[in-house]
């Protein structure tokens, strides 16, 4: 599975790319070689990231979900309790 990228994102990651090659490499790349250098990140490497994404998020709803028997959770048979209550406070 390719990683698909908004145009806009693409032209923003190769001009950083372009950027960070001209900042910290001792040789320039260019336009197209940034364009090639992107995809092969986004094929090779995406899917790891990608899943890894998923696996946290995974995570985050079971956890959220194991939860809401806490949060929701009504006790059972409570009725005759809170008579035995009442007829106490009165």
């Amino acid at each position: 599975m390719t990683i698909e990228i908004p145009k806009e994102a693409r032209k923003e990651a190769i001009t950083s790319i372009e950027r960070y090659f001209q900042e910290n490499m001792e040789e320039k790349i260019g336009n197209i070689a940034a364009s090639a250098l992107l995809g092969f990140f986004l094929e090779e490497i995406g899917p790891l990231v990608y899943n890894k994404a998923v696996a946290d998020v995974q995570e985050r709803l079971q956890a959220r979900v194991s939860e809401i028997d806490i949060e929701i959770h009504e006790d059972e048979f409570t009725y005759w309790r809170r008579q035995e209550r009442q007829r106490k406070a009165k």
